[in-house]
């Protein structure tokens, strides 16, 4: 119970650094100029005039990064005392350029940037946020323990171990993100001309 309530407390620490940057996005987006929206809005126009095609290998790896960015960092963290640091702030940066995003959508386009993020970012982020909890908890505790052990001289901290369910855990949300990924690739570009093709005819 004192293991779960310790998870618990990690997980809270760094909800709150994410919601932090969520607000943070909020206040930032409504300083941008009325010009950004008109371009995000041609750019969203131009979508349509795109042939229905395989996805290149430019935008696969485009995906590969949106998906993989956060958690990967959130994981190799782990293994540094930094990351004490470092997974707050990039937590807080996550949150920030996530609504931040969003706003920009509704700026442009007003209620119906709310539907047009959903086709954008719902998926990924309904896949990318609890695979990075679920990797940046357990590496804060690890970062923790390794800067105690290197403040400690190793001395007064045990060693900082690895398991086979910090390595079974990677390989599990791996391949929840790769799925993910996948389904955005075939999905997201259909839902979000749908709602663009309504848009315009409306």
């Amino acid at each position: 119970m004192t293991e779960w309530r310790r998870q618990l407390s990690r997980l809270l620490f760094l909800a709150l650094f994410f919601f932090a940057g969520v607000v943070l996005g909020q206040v930032f987006s409504s300083r941008v100029p009325d010009a950004t929206g008109d371009e995000l809005a041609r750019y969203l126009t131009d979508f349509l005039k795109v042939e229905e095609a395989d996805p290149s290998p430019r935008t696969v790896l485009s995906a590969a990064a949106l998906y993989f960015r956060y958690p990967l960092a959130a994981f190799l963290l782990g293994f540094a005392s930094i990351g004490v640091l470092a997974l707050p702030l990039i937590t807080g940066a996550f949150g920030f350029f996530l609504s931040f995003s969003v706003c920009c959508f509704t700026a442009a386009f007003g209620p119906d940037g709310v539907l047009l993020a959903l086709a954008v970012f719902g998926l990924r982020c309904a896949v990318t946020l609890p695979c990075y909890f679920l990797l940046a908890v357990p590496s804060l505790e690890r970062s923790a323990a390794l800067a105690c052990f290197s403040l400690g001289g190793g001395r007064r901290a045990a060693p900082v171990l690895y398991g086979r369910e910090w390595w079974r855990r990677l390989a599990a949300i791996f391949g929840a993100l790769l799925a993910g990924m996948c389904a955005d690739l075939m999905l997201a570009p259909w839902f979000l001309r749908q709602l663009l093709e309504q848009m315009l005819s409306g």
